[in-house]
């Protein structure tokens, strides 16, 4: 019976993958021809001319999967869902082509963050009215916040894509292991449609995935991280600790650069990420470090979390939390202490 269930969702996915591949195909010879090019330079990872744009295969096949998996969008949430997914996808699309002032982005973002928390939120215990709201700007916060930190952490050859797939069939495991049907399956779908970009993506880039992409792959990983969280404190844990490398250099990042009074909204290179290939490591080399975290760190945390109950959960999760800041402390440290002795420049606006 389990087999009979999994063949068709195999062949979706498999689907969805060929899809995203050819899609992508298609968008890299499109970003040719449009002259969509990022260029090397001083904020940038890539030492080479590499077309953008890319991510438009992730977001049709994905889409189009999610729409043959809910048999023609038949519910609120359904249609709410894919809508705040294709907005924040329209509005990178038209960002990659010629560049939009950053409130407009961010307006749009904070709509669609709002559509799909009314689409998706149904914690499973009733609370206040009151409590319901502030969970609620919480939630649309916080995918607001997804989309833009992992538009962020979308710097070098192949990193979000591989974190993306990571988190999606993490997620997708522990909705299944809940007895949930629809929702691992999407995730499954969208994890399938990042597989057929990461050809083109790693390990070296033929195309970069673009605003298009990594704002609507981060919109998809908050909504799945809010599917799985509104069970219980339990879970919630569990998908937070599944996305602690981004969460943790995105977050650190942003606030290191706060503090020091930099201009924390504008483009830079400061990411522990991005720190690693300047010290000259490899860009598949430095995506190994963030998927070793996420295998032998991340993965077992999980595992003993969801046996765990909701107080030792939270406790758990949030020493997880604790161990990667001083991870990408002692990092930021030592690249800055090797960029001091070379005389590279250790700071960016």
């Amino acid at each position: 019976m389990v087999a009979a269930t999994a063949w068709p969702l195999a062949v979706a996915c498999l689907g969805t993958a060929v899809a995203s591949a050819l899609l992508v195909r298609l968008g890299l010879a499109y970003a040719r021809r449009r002259k969509l090019i990022d260029q090397p330079g001083q904020r940038r990872s890539h030492a080479v001319p590499t077309p953008r744009g890319g991510g438009i295969g992730i977001v049709v096949a994905g889409v189009l999967a999610m729409a043959a998996l809910a048999g023609g969008l038949s519910t609120w949430r359904e249609i709410g869902v894919l809508a705040a997914i294709l907005a924040v996808a329209v509005v990178g699309w038209i960002d990659d082509h010629r560049g939009l002032p950053a409130g407009r982005r961010f307006g749009v973002h904070c709509l669609a963050g709002g559509l799909a928390v009314a689409a998706c939120l149904h914690p499973a215990m009733p609370l206040p009215l009151a409590a319901t709201a502030v969970l609620a700007l919480l939630a649309a916060a916080g995918l607001v916040w997804s989309i833009n930190l992992h538009n962020f952490m979308d710097g070098i050859d192949g990193l979000l894509a591989w974190q993306a797939v990571f988190v999606l069939l993490v997620l997708a495991a522990l909705e299944a292991a809940a007895g949930e049907i629809g929702p691992p399956r999407a995730m499954l779908l969208w994890a399938a449609a990042v597989a057929g970009f990461l050809p083109f993506n790693f390990p070296r880039a033929r195309i970069f995935m673009g605003d298009v992409g990594s704002g609507a792959l981060g919109l998809v990983i908050g909504i799945a991280v809010l599917a799985v969280a509104q069970r219980d404190w339990t879970a919630a844990a569990a998908a937070l600790v599944a996305c602690s490398a981004f969460m943790v250099d995105a977050g650190c990042t942003l606030l290191s650069r706060m503090l020091r009074g930099r201009r924390w909204y504008s483009a830079h290179r400061e990411h522990l990420y991005q720190w690693l290939v300047r010290r000259g490591l490899p860009h598949a080399r430095v995506v190994g470090l963030y998927m070793g975290w996420n295998l032998f760190i991340v993965l077992p945390s999980i595992l003993i979390i969801t046996r765990l109950p909701a107080g030792a959960a939270v406790t758990l999760a949030l020493a997880i939390h604790a161990l990667a800041v001083l991870l990408w402390w002692r990092g930021k440290q030592a690249c800055l202490g090797a960029a001091g002795r070379r005389r590279v420049p250790c700071c960016e606006n």
